[in-house]
């Protein structure tokens, strides 16, 4: 693991819940959970990627943290950037400046704008222009390109165009919501080397992402999310080292479940958001379940770590 020489978090997410307002076919409103007590802290210098399985949370935080969430949504909890408390007139003042996201979905991408404005966005003047043709070049995008639509490209194309948004932008602190998948490895790897770019050079990085083995040779850390909630934090070097350097029963089978790790499933399925169990969320598809695991269970501090877990060791 590097090592973080700014202690201080650039952002902290401490026990965010989201809940959305839906109505049923009576016109009563209920609440429906789909994040709790999710935690995380990102420092600058450092890369934390953020694996678990669709349904997880993972995008939803990304959102959460930039303002994003619809109307119905609710949430509670403490979310910080840089020691301050984001609220939403600070969430619009810092989104797309001190705070870019690399978003999922090149929906994102304004239609009716040529991707080379789009690129530059608030910078101005010839700067502008040459650090976006840099950025395109970079990814093997030709000078041309600059003057497309977004309906134009491939989506490989639109992917690479969307991380030079954040590789050419002031932001301290980057959100990159699956910017792999589409690619080819040459270029998801040159991505994820800017990714490291941007964290040596003081800046934060989250990266949400499947490709967990991709994520092992630039990430700091891993945070691993299990139908809304954080499981596990730990060193992108335990995963490394293989599944008994992990510490909870999930981040293990999440591990052996890889291709490159023999491709050992486990029964069952991650629970839906209006059928959460009670006390620990993977308690019915684990193996060392008790009675004790139908309690509310904290994250707790282990071997250079943190687990959600009464049995991790």
């Amino acid at each position: 693991m590097r090592e973080i020489k700014d202690k201080v978090p650039l952002l902290e997410v401490q026990d965010l819940s989201v809940a959305f307002r839906m109505y049923d076919k009576a016109i009563h409103q209920e609440e429906l959970q789909v994040i709790s007590d999710l935690s995380i802290t990102v420092r600058k210098g450092e890369i934390l990627a953020i694996a678990g399985s669709s349904g997880s949370g993972k995008s939803l935080l990304a959102h959460a943290v930039l303002g994003l969430l619809p109307s119905n949504a609710i949430c509670k909890g403490s979310i910080r950037y840089n020691g301050q408390q984001l609220t939403p007139e600070l969430q619009q003042r810092l989104r797309g400046t001190k705070i870019a996201l690399v978003p999922q979905s090149v929906t994102y991408l304004d239609p009716l704008m040529q991707v080379g404005q789009q690129v530059r966005g608030t910078l101005k003047g010839n700067g502008a222009v040459a650090a976006q043709r840099k950025a395109f070049k970079r990814y093997d995008l030709e000078q041309e390109t600059e003057k497309m639509y977004p309906f134009q490209l491939s989506g490989g194309m639109a992917r690479r165009v969307l991380a030079c948004t954040a590789l050419i932008s002031d932001a301290q602190l980057i959100i990159a919501d699956e910017p792999t998948p589409g690619l080819g490895t040459e270029v998801a790897m040159e991505m994820l080397r800017t990714f490291r770019e941007l964290a040596d050079s003081g800046k934060g990085v989250v990266l949400i992402t499947h490709d967990i083995e991709l994520a092992f040779g630039i990430a700091d850390r891993i945070a691993v999310f299990y139908a809304g909630t954080t499981v596990e934090t730990a060193a992108a070097s335990d995963f490394s080292m293989g599944g008994e350097a992990l510490r909870h029963p999930y981040s293990k089978a999440l591990y052996h479940a890889l291709p490159q790790k023999g491709f050992k499933p486990i029964a069952g399925s991650q629970p839906y958001v209006g059928d959460l169990p009670k006390g620990c969320l993977f308690a019915p598809r684990c193996q060392y379940m008790t009675e004790v695991c139908g309690n509310k269970i904290p994250m707790r501090e282990l071997r250079g770590g943190t687990v959600r877990c009464i049995h991790a060791t």
